[in-house]
């Protein structure tokens, strides 16, 4: 009798697009497993990336307004979760994968820094290597998670995870599904963001980007979500109005919140912060958490300072800031 799973691939043969990437052409994971009788291995990816220390943590980390006065501001993870819907969206379109689409969104932003791109160029900055959070995203799923043992995903799970933002394309469409979910989401949710802090109006977004997208968040997630579906064939592509009004929105929001004080304005405390604490683990690595120690032996104080740091919350680096700088009897004020 065909398990569950076996009925899910042939499923995949029968529905999905000749440009899907089917399942059970995977190249595989580092160490094999054997199949699992109700999920493919790209359910499984998807399960084992919710289910991991580093996911948990994205939903106190900064997606674009530090530390904002509200419960409405969009996390880490509450970004995550729009791209894995927005990629969905677009995968049931084109009958791509939706379960390797969901799994790549799910693990996109793993490696992400406290304290948002801040953080992220503050590390860049210090340590040897440069700092890139596509890399330490996948590092953390091969490396860090489940005590140095990694989640052993599949290899196109941890490409697209690896190619979501910079460098090559993803060897699949999904995973260059979820690169343009990525950015669907952010150009869209920041704008909500931008209102609710009061910087401008929804209807001071240029009537060039309203009259090709919508006038509201809804309208431009769908405009945009419809014409890559209807363009898209083996390479992503938009309608040349709807992407034309999509780089004229996103060079907008570079201009008119990316840069703007009120949303950047604590970025150099931000750096402060990281770089302070990078310098002061590396120059006392034996302070590291025991976890770090097995890294700082094998790769050095820098690669294991660096890794702490990048997978702190934003209230946990500001906690650990505390302790190490700030004197006990101040911080009890």
């Amino acid at each position: 009798m065909a398990t569950i799973r076996q009925d899910t691939e042939r499923f995949q043969d029968l529905f999905y697009s000749t440009y899907a990437m089917r399942v059970t052409d995977t190249k595989g994971r580092a160490r094999p497993e054997e199949e699992d009788d109700f999920r493919t291995a790209y359910q499984k990816d998807r399960d084992r990336i919710i289910h991991c220390n580093a996911f948990r943590r994205l939903q106190h980390k900064t997606q674009v307004f530090l530390a904002p006065m509200g419960d409405h501001y969009r996390t880490r993870l509450t970004h995550t979760l729009e791209v894995a819907q927005i990629a969905r969206s677009l995968a049931r379109g084109l009958k791509l994968n939706e379960d390797l689409t969901e799994a790549i969104a799910l693990g996109h932003d793993l490696g992400h820094t406290p304290f948002g791109h801040a953080g992220e160029r503050a590390l860049r900055e210090v340590f040897p290597d440069g700092f890139r959070h596509y890399e330490q995203s996948l590092r953390v799923v091969d490396v860090l998670e489940k005590n140095g043992k990694g989640l052993n995903l599949t290899y196109e799970v941890r490409d697209g995870i690896l190619c979501h933002t910079e460098g090559k394309e993803s060897d699949t469409l999904e995973g260059r599904i979820v690169k343009i979910s990525d950015h669907i989401a952010f150009l869209n949710h920041d704008i909500d963001d931008a209102v609710h802090a009061g910087l401008f109006e929804e209807s001071d977004v240029p009537n060039s980007i309203q009259s090709a997208l919508g006038k509201t968040k809804g309208e431009r997630i769908d405009t945009m979500v419809k014409s890559v579906i209807e363009h898209t064939d083996r390479n992503v592509h938009m309608d040349p109005i709807v992407e034309e009004a999509y780089l004229e929105l996103r060079q907008w929001l570079f201009d008119n919140v990316y840069t703007n004080p009120i949303c950047k304005g604590e970025e150099g405390k931000a750096k402060d912060i990281i770089q302070r604490m990078y310098t002061y683990f590396v120059e006392r690595p034996e302070e590291l958490p025991e976890d770090y120690h097995r890294i700082m032996e094998t790769e050095g104080a820098a690669r294991a300072a660096a890794d702490y740091i990048s997978g702190m919350s934003d209230r946990y680096a500001l906690y650990v800031f505390e302790n190490l700088f700030v004197p006990k009897p101040w911080a009890e004020v």
